[in-house]
């Protein structure tokens, strides 16, 4: 079958097409920043790891700088581990640095292009972005506390009751609280297919982003394979990924667009706050808009938040000294006779500072979503020709001993309590330029909703393994566009009999 002569023709034109690749690029080698020594056709393919590969990036930056070339089959990649570049090429430069890569699996085959956030810097995407970034203004997000508030609260006290549930209740909740401002649909269970669909979507979104996982990105010829053909198989996953990216997006809207009548649909959330607007009807251009836009609410908010959330349980068990620290700000400011809530924010300034670290120790996004450049550019002599993945090594920046001293130790008093050395880390977790995401307050304020009830009511410990010793976990995470940190173990006590009363009263009835 191999011998089948289109076949032999997309291969020969593969290694062709990298093979001119390299001799162009070759030749303005020096022009082009410093990275490992890349060989014939396949460039640095064999030297970028899939396993953790900001870790790599960062001991790379050791030997070659905070600007680094790398090439995969003659794809240029730039991986930036400088907060300083990130900013002159990503804020200040905006225009040529606010596009997205193509990535063919991901985009062309599967479909996550659609939404706004991995979509070309264009019309669309201003249309797309705009629709949201009303809903998820500052002024407009208090509506949600109070949702935000409860289901926190509820989380709480399902994980006091079940230790071993933490991992199903952060999901049910916080996908509860995402469903319902953006579909106002409320999640009936941690086995609802509306929330569980688009979990498993955002995990193909996660390894299909990932580069190096698709040949395709690089030889993109190769998604004209016939499906005969060795090594054909993507197509057919991009084909089982392509539907479930869809259901995942057309089955809530759907739902809340056909319920808006019958007062199922809860008011407010986004979609239907759109749908209702009497100023004018959607246009079905404009409805496909809208469909996308809102599943970037749910791939912006679901698995980066569950990521945080897990963290902060991770490093309490580790860090007993600074739960307590924080247990007693909140004991002060707070009280004992009613739970935090998030008007309380202002007043907590060490509960703020623990947030910051989660996000500074383990940013949910490493490497951040790739930007591409949309032409040409020089940047302190050096080339970043047109079409590059720009890769800022997130993680790098936050982990420089430099500008954080001990960095792989999780001290929120790094940050002397003062909101302009916290905002500098959700400056980088949270994204660049017109790239920034645009639901990041509402993100921060179900975050705190979780911290600070947590802290309020639990004291949290490490399980127990099968001797009944203390199984003290590691601070180890996965791989991937977005990662979690790896399974572990807690047991949970309630700080008192008030804190168990308090959580007992919280209200299941869904408003």
């Amino acid at each position: 079958m191999s011998s089948d002569p289109s076949y032999i023709l997309l291969l020969a034109a593969g290694v062709f097409g990298g093979l001119l690749w390299y001799t162009v690029s070759s030749g303005r080698r020096t022009k082009l920043p410093p990275g490992p020594k890349r060989l014939p056709i396949i460039g640095n393919a064999h030297q970028v790891p899939t396993e953790s590969p900001w870790r790599a990036f960062s001991e790379w930056g050791k030997k070659y700088g905070d600007i680094i070339h790398v090439d995969i089959v003659g794809k240029p990649i730039i991986i930036i581990n400088s907060e300083k570049i990130a900013r002159d090429l990503l804020v200040k430069r905006a225009t040529i640095y606010s596009d997205r890569p193509h990535f063919v699996m991901a985009g062309e085959l599967v479909g996550y292009s659609a939404p706004f956030a991995m979509q070309s810097y264009n019309d669309n995407w201003r249309r797309q972005r705009r629709l949201i970034s009303h809903d998820f203004a500052p002024t407009n997000t208090p509506r949600y506390h109070g949702l935000q508030e409860k289901e926190a609260r509820i989380l709480v006290r399902n994980v006091f009751e079940n230790p071993e549930s933490l991992v199903s209740q952060v999901k049910l909740r916080i996908g509860i609280i995402i469903f319902r401002v953006t579909y106002g649909y409320y999640i009936k269970s941690e086995n609802d297919p509306i929330l569980t669909t688009p979990l498993e979507a955002m995990d193909n979104f996660s390894y299909s982003t990932t580069p190096g996982n698709f040949l395709v990105d690089f030889i993109p010829i190769l998604k004209y394979l016939p499906r005969w053909a060795p090594g054909s198989g993507f197509l057919t996953t991009a084909e089982q990924w392509r539907k479930l990216l869809y259901d995942s997006t057309y089955r809530p809207y759907t739902w809340c667009k056909k319920n808006l009548e019958t007062g199922q649909t809860l008011l407010p959330n986004l979609c239907a706050t759109i749908l209702q607007n009497p100023i004018h009807q959607l246009s079905e251009d404009e409805e496909t808009k809208l469909i996308w836009a809102a599943s970037s609410v749910l791939g912006g908010g679901l698995d980066t938040n569950m990521s945080s959330a897990l963290t902060f349980y991770l490093a309490m068990i580790l860090n007993p000294r600074i739960q307590e620290k924080a247990q007693a700000e909140i004991d002060a400011v707070v009280g004992k006779d009613r739970l935090p809530t998030i008007n309380d924010r202002p007043n907590l300034p060490y509960i703020r500072s623990i947030i910051a670290e989660v996000l500074r120790s383990s940013p949910a996004i490493p490497l951040c979503l790739p930007h591409c450049t949309s032409q040409d550019d020089v940047y302190d002599g050096l080339l970043i020709p047109k079409g590059s993945m720009i890769m800022p090594n997130i993680w790098h920046m936050l982990h420089n001993p430099e500008v954080y001293p001990n960095p792989m130790e999780f001290d929120p008093e790094r940050f002397h309590n003062l909101d302009s050395e916290m905002d500098k880390v959700k400056d980088l977790v949270f994204g660049f330029g017109r790239r920034v995401c645009p639901g990041m307050h509402f993100a921060e304020g179900t975050l705190f909703a979780i911290v600070s009830t947590t802290l309020a009511t639990c004291k949290l410990l490490p399980g127990l393994n099968g001797n009944g010793k203390e199984d003290i976990p590691k601070f180890e995470f996965t791989s991937g566009t977005i990662v979690f940190p790896k399974p572990f173990t807690l047991r949970v006590k309630a700080r008192s009999n008030e804190a168990l009363a308090l959580l007992a009263e919280v209200s299941t009835v869904v408003e």
